[in-house]
């Protein structure tokens, strides 16, 4: 039912967006809205201070006339994705509202307290060092006794340091077993980062006057994500109500993909002004 209701509300904004007529005259500080000129100027500032980001011109029978042929719209390639929304469960501990405004709520920074979280778990936890193959266990504590400990032989440091800098010390290797190996071998898929990759792609909406996002993704082998991996990669409060899948306006072969809904980007725009 709510896929039907997106479908039915983009066809009519399709509609009103040939209708509309292009804004020519700037309005960026009154509404926060932006001219096709606007929108091309403020891509190149991109382009020239973000060197991955490209213009792009995609079908040319889909070019728009109110901006140049060479750059209909903004890309950038091979942003990676590590995680997907699951792993990254929201929190109200970790939340801090970072510019509070009257009646709007301001601006909240989801994991703002996120880097002490993850640091005081690793001092509690104690920390995992390899040495020589072993593995032993290290735990991080306010040791006060610093002063009854031996000082250590400097002498003895810097023939250890010479020896060690010297090209014509012989030093020794322990090859791995052949079982560590293939142990190791067995073991490579389970250590390896999955890692999703999109491609960004920004146009320039003529009904709401604003830059509107596009995402494509991408899995570990380069292969197009279907509809429902995408949707793992969206929050659940926004996905399929503020960001939808719909047909990309200058690429009409690769079928739909993630959009955020710019309704709301005007009023965004206008408080960064």
């Amino acid at each position: 039912m709510e896929n039907m209701f997106n479908s039915m509300k983009s066809t009519l904004i399709n509609i009103a967006r040939d209708v509309t007529p292009i804004l020519s005259e700037t309005k960026f500080r009154e509404k926060g809205v932006l001219t096709p000129a606007e929108f091309v100027a403020a891509g190149d500032f991109l382009v020239h201070h973000c060197p991955t980001w490209k213009w792009g011109t995609g079908d040319e029978s889909k070019a728009k006339s109110h901006l140049p042929k060479d750059k209909q719209f903004l890309i950038t390639r091979n942003v990676p994705c590590y995680k997907r929304c699951k792993q990254m469960e929201h929190k109200d501990n970790l939340e801090k509202v970072v510019d509070e405004e009257n009646g709007d709520g301001g601006w909240v920074d989801t994991h703002y307290y996120a880097d002490s979280t993850i640091t005081e778990s690793s001092k509690s936890a104690g920390q995992i060092e390899s040495i020589g193959g072993k593995q032993t266990q290290t735990t991080v504590e306010d040791n006060n006794d610093d002063d009854d400990e031996e000082p250590e032989d400097m002498e003895a440091f810097e023939r250890q340091e010479i020896a060690s800098n010297d090209p014509l010390a012989v030093t020794t290797t322990t090859r791995p077993s052949a079982s560590a190996i293939t142990t190791d071998d067995n073991n490579a898929g389970q250590n390896t980062l999955q890692t999703r990759t999109y491609d960004l792609n920004i146009t320039y909406d003529t009904y709401y006057q604003t830059p509107r996002l596009w995402l494509t993704g991408y899995d570990e082998n380069h292969k197009p994500l279907t509809v429902d991996q995408m949707y793992e990669d969206i929050s659940q409060d926004h996905a399929k109500k503020t960001v939808t899948m719909e047909q990309h306006p200058n690429l009409p072969g690769t079928g739909p993909m993630p959009s955020i809904h710019p309704c709301r980007h005007a009023d965004v725009m206008k408080k960064i002004n």
